[in-house]
């Protein structure tokens, strides 16, 4: 299956080339931010994989109002785009409603469309026409197939700068599954895919503190079965100190574990590539 390719700044996004969207869940204090930048800077040097730095202005799904739910968009912009001048990271973040496009694509690199709102059609054809590219994750709630359809809405702006992301299937109560069939019926969109191991593992209906949140030991094995599928590109939300951050405490990894955790994935995607 053919993949369109395109830049998203200087990474060629649906090429051979392994690439690696990563960050704090959602923007905290400057100085987790910057730490975990600063890692990150060390990892795409040391290992060659190409990062896309990923944080929430706005998490506008949390479970409860008392959760933490981001700086909001005018002060989380701020972050994002010093983060991108001082160290020249392609910038991705979540936008929620059609209201937030305009101000986001002066600063995002890559818009991303939550899960839970692919299926929003003003919000897919807002953030298409900006031109930028165009993250869509996989709904928790529709068969990988049917993601053709939020593709198609996006196309029909002219923006065929598109990346698909699987998250993992709702499957029973407040638990995901990850269907390697899903990789399949995503790659026939001809479009780069991502696989977003970190919130594969989620479990909902618990705090992000909660130490039960996140199913960890599944880290490893799922991310292997990911590249080894094929996929263009990689999700892994990181923290400099898991534990206490403030959203998605229980599933982030620890950004100075990185490089370790992507060894054998990388070691993997190379193999993968030589038999396309």
């Amino acid at each position: 299956m053919s993949t369109k390719k395109f830049k998203v700044v200087n990474i060629e996004c649906g090429a051979d080339e392994l690439f690696l969207i990563s960050g704090p869940c959602v923007i905290e204090d400057e100085k987790v931010m910057v730490s975990t930048a600063e890692e990150l800077k060390k990892f795409e040097e040391n290992s060659g994989v190409p990062v896309i730095y990923k944080s929430s202005f706005m998490k506008d799904n949390r479970s409860d109002a008392s959760y933490y739910m981001g700086p909001g968009i005018d002060e989380g912009l701020k972050m994002l785009d010093m983060i991108k001048r001082d160290f020249g990271f392609p910038i991705i973040s979540d936008i929620h409603y059609p209201e937030q496009v305009e101000a986001a694509a002066e600063v995002l690199d890559v818009i991303q469309i939550p899960a839970y709102l692919c299926m929003q059609t003003t919000l897919a054809l807002e953030a298409g026409r900006t031109g930028r590219a165009i993250n869509i994750k996989h709904g928790q709630f529709i068969a990988p197939e049917n993601m053709i359809k939020p593709v198609r809405k996006i196309e029909s702006t002219g923006n065929e700068q598109i990346i698909l992301t699987e998250r993992g299937y709702a499957f029973g109560y407040n638990d995901l599954v990850v269907d390697p069939r899903s990789f399949y019926h995503l790659q026939k969109t001809g479009y780069p895919v991502v696989f977003d191991v970190t919130h594969s593992i989620r479990k909902y209906g618990t705090p992000s503190a909660d130490p039960s949140g996140g199913a960890r030991q599944y880290l490893e094995v799922l991310g292997r079965a990911g590249v080894a599928s094929g996929v263009d590109g990689l999700f892994i939300e990181t923290h400099t100190c898991p534990s206490e951050a403030l959203c998605d405490a229980a599933s982030q990894l620890d950004v100075s574990k990185l490089e370790e955790f992507m060894k054998p994935l990388i070691e993997i995607h190379n193999i993968v590539t030589r038999y396309r």
